[in-house]
């Protein structure tokens, strides 16, 4: 699966991350198709939420961005890719889609359904010891790649945990920043 999958990690990754393309059963899922089959999942008793703007928190007047990652600079995309892939090892499902917001938008459009419903299907599809690393991943800044600065490209290669990724386990990610916040994109 890929991070476009995954988030890789999503229809994941459809979505994973979102355009994501993903592996059920050990048959891939298109990451993109002139009619797509949605994979079939249960019903969330939570509503969907796509949106792309960061989720907030108030505290003693002031508003602070869920997840770190509000520097626009690559070090904040950085933080806040870690933040996603630290979500997806603890299936942490509301921070995973909120981060993966307009990759899960882009691959809801394009017929995979809500990321709240879409995503647990990348949850399974990483195995327990995979989750784990992800848990303290890191990212290597020296692998990184500031294409603009509104935008970061983080290979898979990145990725420094316990257990190796590859490409075809996470994916390459595309940060964006909008609206004061970075978020995994679908490019």
């Amino acid at each position: 699966m890929s991070v476009r999958a995954l988030v890789v990690l999503t229809t994941g990754a459809a979505l994973l991350i979102a355009g994501c393309s993903s592996a059920v059963g050990g048959s891939a899922a298109p990451a993109s198709s002139s009619s797509p089959t949605p994979p079939s999942t249960a019903a969330s008793s939570a509503p969907p939420s796509t949106s792309t703007q960061p989720a907030t928190s108030s505290s003693a007047g002031t508003t602070q961005a869920t997840s770190g990652g509000s520097e626009k600079s690559t070090a904040g995309a950085i933080t806040r890719y870690e933040a996603f892939l630290h979500a997806v090892g603890k299936e942490d499902l509301a921070t995973a889609c909120e981060i993966a917001g307009p990759a899960a938008k882009k691959a809801e459009d394009e017929g995979w359904g809500p990321c709240e419903q879409t995503f647990p299907i990348t949850f399974q599809m990483i195995s327990a010891q995979q989750k784990a690393a992800l848990r303290g991943a890191t990212v290597d800044s020296g692998r990184v790649t500031e294409t603009s600065s509104t935008k970061v490209e983080i290979p898979a290669t990145a990725i420094r945990a316990s257990v190796k990724f590859s490409d075809s386990d996470i994916g390459d990610a595309t940060m964006a920043y909008r609206g004061g916040q970075w978020f995994v994109i679908d490019d």
